[in-house]
């Protein structure tokens, strides 16, 4: 009886000692298997970062002078990281491609003068946009963006700003209406500030750069221009069609530059009809809510005040 009971205790020692063994040995496959699964996944990165660089590599052009990313009708949700060893790129065109996201490394790409992501998909406008100095066109029509970041407000060179058909921006934030709408004092500036700030309809003091001579904003959520756009000086073109804007400000007959405008469907405070034209070929090229309009509206305006239109 005890040489059985010794025999079975042996045999549990035994066991006992072979299943930890079995399962350190199980245990360090399980490590080496992961190495390999990390290894392999670190390569089918690195092949498809390859890949996918090549694939772009064939969509630069030179156009003008310039070095231009251009993609249509293709699917690129995202764009990879591979992107930066083309950091010389001066141009960004993509377009109906299903990009949902700006890039957070786009501030790498210092020497882009022209980013044009128009009819994507894209909600959001990442704070990095503020790095390129040297950006002069940004077109981000027929997305989906909600806000402007303040940062915006850092791209000094910008001409030309197309945020039309995002159907949801009301407004754009103070930092970005801030310095060229806004009367020099600061004093003055703190002032409006605290004034704007409370509606959040309204466009903001635009702190863009005197240069810009293009403003597209039709087809959102606006109900308000500041007083102070007349400061903007060298604007050219501003639309504003589909709109909520109620009136038009006054200041805007001081704005010597401004060629064109519309501010077709928007629900205007006052009715106002265009003098008749002298001739067919006039009527035709007349814009019915154009600079003309702007103007018949603006004297209207001023003589509800009792204010004359030149005073």
């Amino acid at each position: 009886m005890t040489e059985t009971t010794v025999c079975v205790g042996l045999f549990t020692s035994v066991k006992a000692l072979w299943e930890v063994r079995i399962q350190k040995i199980n245990e360090q496959l399980q490590k080496e298997k992961e190495v390999r699964q990390r290894a392999a996944g670190r390569l089918t990165v690195a092949w498809e970062e390859r890949a996918s660089l090549a694939k772009l590599k064939q969509k630069v052009i030179t156009e003008n002078g310039r070095a231009v990313l251009r993609i249509e009708q293709e699917e690129w949700k995202t764009l990879p990281s591979c992107l930066l060893k083309l950091n010389h790129l001066q141009e960004w065109q993509l377009h109906r491609v299903s990009l949902v996201k700006i890039p957070q490394f786009i501030g790498r790409f210092q020497n882009l003068l022209v980013l044009d992501l128009s009819r994507n998909s894209i909600t959001d406008i990442p704070r990095e946009i503020g790095q390129l100095p040297n950006l002069q066109e940004l077109n981000l029509s027929y997305n989906k963006i909600k806000s402007i970041p303040k940062e915006l407000s850092n791209c000094v060179s910008l001409e030309r700003l197309e945020l039309a058909v995002n159907r949801d921006i009301s407004d754009l934030p103070h930092q970005v209406w801030y310095k060229y709408f806004l009367p020099v004092t600061p004093r003055a500036r703190q002032c409006c500030q605290v004034l704007f700030q409370h509606d959040m309809k309204k466009l903001y003091h635009l702190d863009l750069t005197e240069n810009l001579h293009t403003l597209w904003l039709q087809r959102n959520e606006i109900t308000h221009l500041p007083e102070s756009i007349r400061n903007l000086q060298n604007l050219s073109t501003l639309v504003l069609t589909s709109n909520k804007l109620q009136d038009i400000p006054v200041c805007m007959k001081d704005m010597p530059n401004l060629r064109f405008v519309n501010f077709r469907d928007n629900p205007l405070q006052l009715e106002v009809e265009l003098p008749p034209c002298e001739n067919e070929e006039e009527e035709e090229e007349r814009e019915l809510y154009g600079i003309q309009f702007m103007h018949a509206y603006i004297q209207e305006s001023l003589g509800i005040k009792g204010i004359s239109f030149y005073s």
